[in-house]
C-alpha cells in the first residue's frame, strides 16, 4: 500500500506557472507508475499525465500537451507536475494517484491509490 500527499496548489494568475508535488510513503516507490488528474465543479474527473515506474514514458491529456510536464524522483518518492501557460480552465482540484499497472494510465478506473488533492485556481 502506498500513502500520497500532495502540495504546491494555490491561487494564481492566467499564464503563470506552478509546480505541483506529490510525496509518496509505503511500498516501494518505482513499483507505481503515477498519474495526475483533476475534477473541477460540477466536472468529470480528467486525466491530465502519466509516467511510467522509471520515468521512461510520459502521456498527457489533450488540454495540457505542450504546457505540462510531469517528471519523477524515485530516490525522493515524488512525482511532480509543472504546469506553465495556466489557463483559466485549468482551475480544478488535482490529484495524484498510483497503479501497479503497465498499461490503460489514462483511466482513473487503473489507480489504486489517491491523495486527497490539491487546489489550483487560475484567475482571468
Amino acid at each position: 500500500q502506498v500513502q500520497l500527499v500532495e502540495s504546491g496548489g494555490g491561487l494564481v494568475q492566467a499564464g503563470d506557472s506552478l509546480r505541483l508535488s506529490c510525496a509518496a510513503s509505503g511500498r516501494t516507490f518505482s513499483y507505481y507508475a503515477m498519474g495526475w488528474f483533476r475534477q473541477a465543479p460540477g466536472k468529470e474527473r480528467e486525466f491530465v499525465a502519466a509516467i511510467s515506474r522509471l520515468g521512461v514514458t510520459t502521456n498527457y491529456g489533450d488540454s495540457v500537451k505542450g504546457r505540462f510536464t510531469i517528471s519523477r524522483d524515485n530516490a525522493k518518492n515524488t512525482v511532480y507536475l509543472q504546469m506553465n501557460s495556466l489557463k483559466f480552465e485549468d482551475t480544478a482540484v488535482y490529484f495524484c494517484a498510483a497503479t501497479p499497472r503497465l498499461t490503460y494510465l489514462v483511466a482513473s478506473t487503473s489507480y489504486d491509490y489517491w491523495g486527497q488533492g490539491t487546489q489550483v485556481t487560475v484567475s482571468s
